[in-house]
């Protein structure tokens, strides 16, 4: 075999030449195994980085989730206090209304209490409007008229009618049953 250079021959340069010092000899096997160790345990601290702050994280979720559920009981209770203060609030303004008028009746109870004889039983008492209904029962038809006379007197009661006197003739001792209206102006 014949070998024929075709190449221009190249001038020598001659002075001083510079020289790279020679390098020993890597091997590139031993390169990349290193690069590989590293690379893994580049992964694994990644790894363990990313689940440890996956731990963290779940652990602030049940925190929440228990605060969360704290404080939903809590506002549950709140809700149920405002419904008690509403309801509270109702019964009040109904008390005041109910205190308001019991004035009326606790005097008219008071006055009409003295104005009863001793022979007389008051049977039923109505009350509407400053109109008053009495029913009794009386052992004579002087005891109703006395009862009524005290009701005039008193100058608390006005218009003092009797609606229905009746006697009892059906009974041993024979008793009066009446019916007395009249207007009250305590």
């Amino acid at each position: 075999m014949i070998r024929i250079n075709l190449a221009p021959e190249t001038k020598r340069r001659r002075g001083i030449a510079f020289k790279l010092p020679t390098l020993p000899a890597f091997n590139l096997g031993w390169l990349f195994g290193i690069l590989y160790v590293v690379v893994v345990v580049g992964i694994g601290v990644y790894w363990w980085s990313l689940s440890s702050e996956g731990s963290d994280l779940t652990a602030k979720v049940d925190r929440a989730n228990k605060e969360l559920a704290q404080l939903k009981v809590a506002i549950s209770q709140g809700s149920q206090v405002k419904d008690q203060a509403a309801e509270l609030r109702k019964r009040l303004v109904v008390l005041e209304e109910l205190t308001k008028g019991q004035t009326k009746p606790i005097v008219l109870v008071d006055v009409f209490a003295n104005m009863v004889p001793k022979d007389l039983w008051i049977t039923g008492f109505e009350e509407r409007d400053s109109r008053v209904k009495v029913s009794g029962t009386a052992f004579s038809t002087s005891a109703v008229a006395d009862f009524m006379a005290n009701l005039r007197a008193s100058g608390k009661f006005k218009d003092v009618d009797i609606v229905v006197s009746r006697r009892d003739l059906g009974r041993p001792t024979p008793l009066v049953t009446f019916d007395v209206t009249c207007r009250f102006e305590g």
